[in-house]
């Protein structure tokens, strides 16, 4: 894959990932049939993800598990290192955007509720 991945359709990118997984299943020597034991799918969904039909991250995560592969998301999932002011920093930007709570309206007392001998005097 000589393109630009930004610049790529989701479709084409999709196909080209569904195409790495048939041909890293293929070099490890794993069927199909295989594969959908070992990741708890079916055999018609690792057909689908082979076409790059993928309908589900955890059915992606499974074969990419399978297929020893896991380490490609791992600037993903990596912890920041964040210096103690850019921690704060992040932190008060975090708080900056809470919603406030609602504040309770003030419930009237019995004497200013209006009462039907009170319409009635007008």
């Amino acid at each position: 894959m000589n393109e630009n991945i930004y610049i790529m359709p989701d479709v084409s990118i999709l196909k080209a990932i569904g195409e790495k997984f048939r041909f890293l299943r293929l070099r490890r020597n794993i069927t199909q049939k295989q594969l959908a034991e070992d990741t708890l799918l079916s055999l018609s969904t690792i057909k689908k993800i082979e076409k790059g039909e993928i309908a589900s991250f955890d059915s992606f995560l499974r074969v990419l598990r399978m297929l020893h592969k896991l380490d490609c998301l791992t600037t993903l999932v990596e912890e920041e290192d964040l210096t103690p002011s850019e921690y704060y920093k992040l932190r008060q930007s975090a708080k900056k955007h809470l919603r406030k709570r609602a504040t309770k309206a003030k419930t009237q007392s019995k004497s200013q509720i209006p009462t039907q001998n009170t319409f009635s005097k007008w």
